[in-house]
């Protein structure tokens, strides 16, 4: 089967190709380019795309990428907001995706956003390469004994809330089916509202869905603590990103936190240090002092990338031999 892989970089061809097997039968060609309507022409000869977080699986490229006879799509992620399922479905495309690789990476930066925010570790940093060890507007808070809100408790949330109990801290938590192990890690279910209105750290671990988008706006902002804390480690899309640059002005957002950005297919994963970003609310954005911002590199951990890695090649094999698993299927979970 000939794979064409989309939005790749030196890491991800190192990492896929140390669990490439000779014998796979798979051959695999790597563009660093993103999938869209202007690139979806490279698909043409191959079986199968391997597509990422930001590529474009819009109905229109989905129909291009049918007219080249791509019978699969594999996803080397989780999330798969950005493909069009009805349109898969009726033009007979497989989508297969890597429903967990390692929770705890993601939990993990999701706490390094915390703390650096809360102690301003990037701020101290930058000022003792300047030379210049003052303390003024660098206090922080003890996160013992503090109050967590968890929105989501799947295997991400599950951890979190593991790591932040190890703090100390009382930890809430909201997710429309509950389970057991995020209670026996410590978490009490509570509604949204009061998770919103008790928490002075909130940490989003939800899938972006028509219910979840834009689930953080002026009116959910409103019912919050003064000066919470929110961090974002899922979808941008989950953010109305216009109305946290008037909280953040206004202080009713004390620290921001955000590893992902609803425009982040524009910016994330390329070099744009030599040009200008027209986006204004993103440029906004990175001007506040207590706001910290990665570009989507949560997932990023050399477990999670051998995950991810072997699931994805796995997911080709299965589908080869006619045996697509159903757990990764992502068609079959609509």
């Amino acid at each position: 089967m000939k794979v064409a892989f989309f939005s790749t970089t030196k890491t991800d061809k190192r990492v896929f190709n140390e669990h490439l097997k000779p014998t796979s039968n798979l051959e695999v060609t790597y563009f660093d380019a993103h999938l869209n309507p202007h690139t979806a022409l490279l698909a043409q000869g191959f079986d199968a795309i391997c597509a990422f977080v930001n590529d474009d699986l819009s109905a229109p490229v989905l129909q291009e990428l049918a007219d080249y006879g791509i019978r699969l799509i594999t996803l080397r992620c989780a999330g798969f907001n950005n493909i069009d399922r009805d349109k898969a479905a009726e033009l007979g495309i497989m989508v297969l995706r890597v429903p967990a690789y390692s929770p705890m990476a993601v939990a993990e930066h999701a706490v390094a956003l915390m703390m650096a925010l809360n102690r301003k570790t990037h701020r101290a940093y930058s000022r003792v390469r300047d030379s210049n060890f003052t303390l003024e507007g660098l206090l922080g808070f003890d996160m013992f004994g503090k109050t967590a809100g968890v929105v989501g408790t799947g295997r991400i949330g599950q951890e979190l809330i593991r790591i932040l109990k190890g703090f100390g801290m009382t930890v809430l938590a909201y997710d429309p089916f509950p389970n057991e192990q995020a209670k026996i890690y410590g978490a009490d279910y509570v509604t949204l509202e009061e998770l919103y209105a008790e928490s002075d750290i909130i940490s989003f671990h939800v899938p972006l869905l028509p219910s979840t988008e834009h689930m953080i706006n002026a009116q959910t902002l409103a019912t919050m603590k003064d000066g919470v804390m929110i961090i974002n480690t899922s979808r941008g899309a989950l953010m109305q990103a216009e109305d946290l640059v008037e909280a953040l002005k206004s202080r009713k957002v004390g620290y921001l936190g955000i590893d992902v950005y609803e425009q982040e297919e524009n910016l994330f994963f390329e070099d744009h240090s030599e040009e200008i970003i027209d986006d204004d609310i993103f440029e906004r954005l990175i001007t506040f002092p207590n706001v910290l911002i990665t570009a989507h590199q949560a997932f990023f951990t050399q477990e999670a990338l051998d995950n991810i890695s072997q699931t994805t090649l796995q997911n080709l094999q299965d589908f080869m031999a006619g045996h697509p698993n159903p757990h990764n299927c992502v068609l079959c979970e609509r």
